[in-house]
Protein backbone atom coordinates (compact mmCIF):
# COMPACT_ATOMS: atom_id res chain seq x y z
CA UNK A 1 0.00 0.00 0.00
CA UNK A 2 1.38 3.71 -0.50
CA UNK A 3 1.34 6.19 2.14
CA UNK A 4 1.20 10.23 1.14
CA UNK A 5 2.36 13.16 2.89
CA UNK A 6 1.94 16.39 2.16
CA UNK A 7 2.57 19.78 3.86
CA UNK A 8 4.82 23.22 3.50
CA UNK A 9 8.50 23.14 3.25
CA UNK A 10 11.95 25.61 1.93
CA UNK A 11 9.15 27.94 0.82
CA UNK A 12 7.01 25.80 -0.92
CA UNK A 13 4.24 22.70 -0.88
CA UNK A 14 5.34 19.04 -0.33
CA UNK A 15 3.32 16.08 -1.46
CA UNK A 16 5.41 12.46 -1.26
CA UNK A 17 4.11 9.22 -1.82
CA UNK A 18 5.96 5.86 -0.94
CA UNK A 19 5.15 2.22 -0.49
CA UNK A 20 4.53 0.92 3.31
CA UNK A 21 4.23 -2.74 4.26
CA UNK A 22 1.37 -1.56 7.11
CA UNK A 23 -0.52 1.19 8.41
CA UNK A 24 1.65 1.99 10.86
CA UNK A 25 4.32 3.09 8.80
CA UNK A 26 4.46 7.06 8.63
CA UNK A 27 7.57 8.81 7.88
CA UNK A 28 6.20 12.61 8.31
CA UNK A 29 8.26 13.22 11.32
CA UNK A 30 11.35 12.26 9.63
CA UNK A 31 10.73 14.25 6.72
CA UNK A 32 10.56 17.36 8.52
CA UNK A 33 13.48 16.55 10.18
CA UNK A 34 15.43 16.47 6.90
CA UNK A 35 13.91 19.87 5.84
CA UNK A 36 14.62 21.16 9.56
CA UNK A 37 18.38 20.48 9.18
CA UNK A 38 18.59 21.32 5.28
CA UNK A 39 16.79 25.13 6.87
CA UNK A 40 19.41 25.22 9.94
CA UNK A 41 22.31 24.78 6.90
CA UNK A 42 21.55 26.59 3.71
CA UNK A 43 18.29 28.40 3.94
CA UNK A 44 18.73 32.35 3.52
CA UNK A 45 15.37 33.05 4.71
CA UNK A 46 16.01 31.17 8.10
CA UNK A 47 18.20 34.34 10.05
CA UNK A 48 19.87 31.84 12.35
CA UNK A 49 21.45 29.12 9.79
CA UNK A 50 24.89 28.73 8.64
CA UNK A 51 24.46 30.20 5.56
CA UNK A 52 22.38 33.61 6.94
CA UNK A 53 25.33 33.06 9.67
CA UNK A 54 28.08 33.62 7.22
CA UNK A 55 26.12 36.38 4.61
CA UNK A 56 25.91 38.48 7.60
CA UNK A 57 29.85 38.14 7.78
CA UNK A 58 29.94 36.01 10.56
CA UNK A 59 33.94 33.99 10.40
CA UNK A 60 33.59 31.76 13.24
CA UNK A 61 30.76 29.16 11.34
CA UNK A 62 32.37 25.97 10.68
CA UNK A 63 30.05 24.46 7.97
CA UNK A 64 28.21 21.27 8.06
CA UNK A 65 27.81 18.21 5.77
CA UNK A 66 25.11 19.51 4.42
CA UNK A 67 26.59 23.06 3.76
CA UNK A 68 29.99 21.49 2.13
CA UNK A 69 27.92 19.10 -0.21
CA UNK A 70 25.89 22.14 -1.88
CA UNK A 71 29.04 23.92 -1.58
CA UNK A 72 31.46 21.52 -3.47
CA UNK A 73 28.44 20.65 -6.21
CA UNK A 74 27.98 23.95 -6.83
CA UNK A 75 31.54 25.01 -7.52
CA UNK A 76 31.46 21.72 -10.26
CA UNK A 77 28.75 23.46 -11.49
CA UNK A 78 29.86 26.98 -11.84
CA UNK A 79 32.87 25.91 -13.78
CA UNK A 80 31.28 23.31 -16.02
CA UNK A 81 28.71 26.37 -17.04
CA UNK A 82 31.45 29.01 -17.39
CA UNK A 83 30.55 30.90 -14.42
CA UNK A 84 26.69 31.39 -15.84
CA UNK A 85 25.21 29.26 -12.63
CA UNK A 86 26.98 30.70 -9.61
CA UNK A 87 25.16 30.67 -5.86
CA UNK A 88 27.24 34.09 -4.87
CA UNK A 89 24.70 36.06 -6.51
CA UNK A 90 22.06 36.25 -3.41
CA UNK A 91 23.24 39.89 -3.09
CA UNK A 92 21.70 41.07 -6.30
CA UNK A 93 18.38 38.30 -5.43
CA UNK A 94 17.77 40.57 -2.66
CA UNK A 95 18.43 43.66 -4.53
CA UNK A 96 16.19 42.74 -6.92
CA UNK A 97 13.17 41.60 -4.55
CA UNK A 98 13.68 38.06 -4.70
CA UNK A 99 15.23 37.13 -1.48
CA UNK A 100 14.89 37.62 2.15
CA UNK A 101 15.89 41.09 2.72
CA UNK A 102 14.21 44.56 1.26
CA UNK A 103 14.54 44.83 -2.45
CA UNK A 104 16.65 48.27 -3.47
CA UNK A 105 13.36 50.98 -4.79
CA UNK A 106 15.01 52.02 -8.50
CA UNK A 107 18.22 50.10 -8.83
CA UNK A 108 20.07 51.36 -11.07
CA UNK A 109 23.21 50.84 -13.07
CA UNK A 110 25.28 52.10 -10.57
CA UNK A 111 23.86 49.98 -7.92
CA UNK A 112 23.79 46.94 -9.72
CA UNK A 113 27.89 47.39 -10.68
CA UNK A 114 28.30 48.16 -7.29
CA UNK A 115 27.02 44.72 -6.13
CA UNK A 116 29.03 43.00 -8.91
CA UNK A 117 32.08 43.65 -7.37
CA UNK A 118 31.35 41.00 -4.64
CA UNK A 119 29.68 38.73 -6.69
CA UNK A 120 31.46 35.49 -7.95
CA UNK A 121 31.97 32.43 -6.81
CA UNK A 122 35.27 32.56 -7.35
CA UNK A 123 35.73 35.06 -4.77
CA UNK A 124 35.08 32.64 -1.84
CA UNK A 125 36.65 29.59 -1.06
CA UNK A 126 36.50 26.86 2.38
CA UNK A 127 39.37 26.02 4.24
CA UNK A 128 40.50 23.07 5.30
CA UNK A 129 39.05 23.41 8.43
CA UNK A 130 35.40 23.88 7.04
CA UNK A 131 35.42 28.07 7.35
CA UNK A 132 34.51 30.27 4.70
CA UNK A 133 36.54 32.55 3.32
CA UNK A 134 35.30 35.80 1.41
CA UNK A 135 37.78 38.08 -0.62
CA UNK A 136 35.16 40.72 0.06
CA UNK A 137 32.79 40.84 3.46
CA UNK A 138 29.57 41.75 1.45
CA UNK A 139 29.84 38.11 -0.97
CA UNK A 140 26.50 36.63 -0.34
CA UNK A 141 25.47 33.02 -1.06
CA UNK A 142 22.09 31.60 -2.06
CA UNK A 143 21.94 28.35 -2.44
CA UNK A 144 18.14 27.89 -3.32
CA UNK A 145 18.63 27.12 -7.14
CA UNK A 146 19.87 23.56 -5.51
CA UNK A 147 19.30 23.53 -2.35
CA UNK A 148 15.34 21.86 -2.83
CA UNK A 149 16.86 19.29 -5.15
CA UNK A 150 19.33 18.73 -2.40
CA UNK A 151 16.39 18.21 0.62
CA UNK A 152 14.80 15.32 -1.72
CA UNK A 153 17.85 13.59 -2.49
CA UNK A 154 18.03 13.80 0.97
CA UNK A 155 14.71 12.46 1.91
CA UNK A 156 15.24 9.64 -1.00
CA UNK A 157 18.83 8.50 0.99
CA UNK A 158 16.46 8.53 3.90
CA UNK A 159 14.09 6.34 2.34
CA UNK A 160 16.79 3.68 1.20
CA UNK A 161 18.03 3.27 4.43
CA UNK A 162 14.69 2.39 5.26
CA UNK A 163 14.67 -0.52 2.89
CA UNK A 164 11.34 1.93 0.82
CA UNK A 165 11.87 0.08 -2.95
CA UNK A 166 9.21 2.34 -4.27
CA UNK A 167 8.66 6.44 -3.77
CA UNK A 168 8.07 9.90 -5.56
CA UNK A 169 9.10 12.96 -3.63
CA UNK A 170 8.08 16.19 -5.11
CA UNK A 171 9.04 19.64 -3.56
CA UNK A 172 7.69 22.56 -5.26
CA UNK A 173 7.24 21.05 -8.98
CA UNK A 174 10.61 18.70 -8.38
CA UNK A 175 10.75 15.38 -7.71
CA UNK A 176 12.81 12.41 -7.24
CA UNK A 177 11.32 8.73 -8.11
CA UNK A 178 12.26 5.38 -7.36
CA UNK A 179 10.99 1.79 -8.62
CA UNK A 180 7.48 1.81 -9.52
CA UNK A 181 3.82 3.36 -8.57
CA UNK A 182 3.04 0.00 -7.39
CA UNK A 183 -0.44 1.28 -6.87
CA UNK A 184 -1.29 1.76 -10.69
CA UNK A 185 0.98 -0.97 -11.29
CA UNK A 186 3.64 1.31 -13.82
CA UNK A 187 6.04 3.78 -13.73
CA UNK A 188 6.05 7.13 -12.64
CA UNK A 189 4.70 9.51 -14.12
CA UNK A 190 4.73 13.40 -14.31
CA UNK A 191 3.48 16.36 -16.08
CA UNK A 192 5.79 18.64 -17.10
CA UNK A 193 4.03 22.23 -17.08
CA UNK A 194 3.09 24.62 -20.14
CA UNK A 195 5.55 27.76 -20.35
CA UNK A 196 2.14 29.39 -22.09
CA UNK A 197 -0.61 29.90 -19.58
CA UNK A 198 -1.60 32.46 -17.66
CA UNK A 199 -0.27 32.31 -13.97
CA UNK A 200 -3.61 30.95 -12.60
CA UNK A 201 -3.72 27.97 -14.97
CA UNK A 202 -1.86 24.69 -14.40
CA UNK A 203 -1.70 23.13 -18.28
CA UNK A 204 0.87 20.26 -18.91
CA UNK A 205 3.00 20.62 -22.42
CA UNK A 206 4.39 17.05 -22.46
CA UNK A 207 3.91 13.83 -19.78
CA UNK A 208 6.72 11.70 -19.25
CA UNK A 209 7.67 8.38 -17.37
CA UNK A 210 10.65 8.50 -14.22
CA UNK A 211 12.09 5.61 -12.89
CA UNK A 212 15.02 5.83 -10.66
CA UNK A 213 15.69 9.32 -11.97
CA UNK A 214 15.21 13.07 -10.98
CA UNK A 215 13.67 15.83 -12.59
CA UNK A 216 13.71 19.35 -12.06
CA UNK A 217 12.02 22.31 -13.93
CA UNK A 218 13.05 26.17 -14.26
CA UNK A 219 10.99 28.32 -16.39
CA UNK A 220 10.24 32.12 -16.16
CA UNK A 221 6.20 32.28 -16.56
CA UNK A 222 5.37 32.11 -12.87
CA UNK A 223 8.10 33.53 -10.94
CA UNK A 224 8.89 37.33 -11.55
CA UNK A 225 8.10 40.57 -9.64
CA UNK A 226 6.55 43.94 -11.50
CA UNK A 227 8.32 47.49 -11.47
CA UNK A 228 5.74 49.08 -10.01
CA UNK A 229 6.36 52.52 -11.80
CA UNK A 230 7.20 51.07 -15.38
CA UNK A 231 5.51 47.87 -15.16
CA UNK A 232 8.24 45.16 -16.54
CA UNK A 233 8.18 41.35 -15.33
CA UNK A 234 11.91 40.66 -13.68
CA UNK A 235 12.57 37.15 -13.77
CA UNK A 236 13.45 35.33 -10.84
CA UNK A 237 16.25 34.12 -12.54
CA UNK A 238 19.56 36.10 -12.31
CA UNK A 239 22.30 36.39 -14.62
CA UNK A 240 25.62 36.28 -12.66
CA UNK A 241 27.73 37.96 -15.48
CA UNK A 242 25.58 41.04 -16.12
CA UNK A 243 23.94 41.15 -12.46
CA UNK A 244 20.61 41.60 -14.39
CA UNK A 245 17.01 39.47 -14.08
CA UNK A 246 17.39 36.99 -17.11
CA UNK A 247 15.54 38.35 -20.33
CA UNK A 248 15.94 35.93 -23.19
CA UNK A 249 13.97 33.48 -25.68
CA UNK A 250 14.10 30.37 -23.49
CA UNK A 251 10.73 29.92 -21.49
CA UNK A 252 11.67 26.73 -19.81
CA UNK A 253 14.05 24.04 -19.36
CA UNK A 254 13.28 20.13 -17.63
CA UNK A 255 16.26 18.20 -17.14
CA UNK A 256 15.95 14.99 -16.08
CA UNK A 257 19.78 13.57 -14.33
CA UNK A 258 19.73 10.58 -11.32
CA UNK A 259 19.64 12.83 -8.29
CA UNK A 260 17.52 15.88 -7.70
CA UNK A 261 20.64 18.34 -6.72
CA UNK A 262 22.00 17.49 -10.22
CA UNK A 263 18.81 18.36 -12.16
CA UNK A 264 18.04 21.38 -9.88
CA UNK A 265 20.83 23.41 -10.47
CA UNK A 266 21.65 22.74 -14.57
CA UNK A 267 17.48 23.54 -15.09
CA UNK A 268 18.91 26.62 -13.47
CA UNK A 269 21.86 26.92 -15.48
CA UNK A 270 20.20 26.57 -18.34
CA UNK A 271 17.73 29.21 -18.11
CA UNK A 272 20.72 31.77 -17.92
CA UNK A 273 23.13 30.45 -20.56
CA UNK A 274 22.82 31.07 -24.08
CA UNK A 275 20.39 28.51 -26.45
CA UNK A 276 23.85 26.90 -28.11
CA UNK A 277 25.76 27.30 -25.39
CA UNK A 278 22.84 25.04 -23.38
CA UNK A 279 23.02 22.41 -26.09
CA UNK A 280 26.86 21.93 -26.52
CA UNK A 281 27.20 21.66 -23.14
CA UNK A 282 24.23 19.03 -23.12
CA UNK A 283 26.21 17.23 -25.64
CA UNK A 284 29.31 17.24 -22.99
CA UNK A 285 27.13 16.03 -19.80
CA UNK A 286 26.29 12.13 -20.53
CA UNK A 287 24.26 11.67 -17.10
CA UNK A 288 21.71 15.12 -17.94
CA UNK A 289 18.88 15.16 -20.02
CA UNK A 290 16.90 18.22 -21.20
CA UNK A 291 13.89 19.89 -22.70
CA UNK A 292 14.05 23.17 -23.30
CA UNK A 293 11.19 25.25 -24.79
CA UNK A 294 12.01 28.57 -26.23
CA UNK A 295 10.51 31.47 -29.03
CA UNK A 296 12.30 32.16 -32.04
CA UNK A 297 12.68 35.50 -33.35
CA UNK A 298 8.98 35.59 -34.84
CA UNK A 299 7.24 34.57 -31.33
CA UNK A 300 7.20 30.65 -32.59
CA UNK A 301 7.40 28.05 -30.15
CA UNK A 302 10.44 25.73 -30.40
CA UNK A 303 11.62 22.69 -28.73
CA UNK A 304 14.80 21.46 -28.35
CA UNK A 305 15.59 17.85 -26.54
CA UNK A 306 17.93 15.58 -25.67
CA UNK A 307 17.76 11.87 -27.05
CA UNK A 308 17.61 10.31 -23.46
CA UNK A 309 14.75 12.67 -22.45
CA UNK A 310 12.84 12.01 -25.99
CA UNK A 311 12.85 8.18 -24.80
CA UNK A 312 11.13 9.38 -21.20
CA UNK A 313 7.67 11.41 -22.96
CA UNK A 314 4.29 9.43 -23.13
CA UNK A 315 3.63 9.38 -26.97
CA UNK A 316 0.29 11.07 -27.42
Amino acid sequence: MMQTNTGFALGTTYAIQYEISSEDENYSEDIENVFHEVNQSISAYLPTSDISRINRGEKDVVIDDYFKTVYDFSREVYEKTDGYFDPSVGALVNAWGFGPEKPINNLNKEQVDSIMTFTGFDKVKVTSERKVVKDHPSVTFDFNSLGKGYAIDLIGKMFDEKGIKNYIIEVGGEILTKGKNTHKVKKWTVAIDSPIQNADERQYIELITLENKAMATSGNYRKFRVDPETGDHYVHILNAKTGYPMKNNVLSVSVVADNCMKADAYATAFMVMPYEKTKELLSKLKDVDAYVVSKDEYGNIQKYTTKGFQDLIIKK
